[in-house]
């Protein structure tokens, strides 16, 4: 049986999601636990040909995890190219090395919320706009 790209995504989503590290699995803690008005946030979400690490989908706004290993070489081009293409489909994208999440938790949370914020406030007043016949 051949598998389609959207099964394989979804697999590797639920893998991604059963192995995450440990900064990840903190960031989620916290997220899950404190959640802003208005906002839902997935893990592992595939969105076209990549998975981002956590997305609200209602803010356009996707975070990503990164190790030592983003920091140079092929894979810091990948990322770029990543996130080139997410912002051109509408996405904010913001990056937290391990250590930020496991070494300041509170400013990683303080610079999702103020994205989310940005985000929802200039969003609100195009679903308040009325229109006239």
């Amino acid at each position: 049986m051949r598998r389609t790209i959207d099964s394989f995504r979804r697999d590797t989503a639920r893998r991604l999601r059963a192995n995450a590290t440990d900064a990840e699995e903190t960031l989620w803690r916290h997220l899950r636990r404190s959640p802003v008005l208005g906002t839902h946030f997935r893990r592992q979400v595939p969105i076209g040909r990549y998975v981002a690490d956590f997305a609200c989908l209602a803010a356009r706004l996707v975070i990503e995890v990164d190790g030592s290993q983003h920091a140079e070489g092929p894979v810091a081009e990948t990322d770029k190219e990543r996130t080139r293409w997410l912002e051109s489909e509408g996405y904010r994208v913001l990056r937290f090395w391990n250590n930020d999440i496991t070494q300041n938790i509170g400013g990683v949370l303080e610079s999702i919320h103020r994205a989310i914020s940005a985000t929802m406030a200039f969003d609100e007043p195009l679903k308040h706009k009325r229109h006239r016949d």
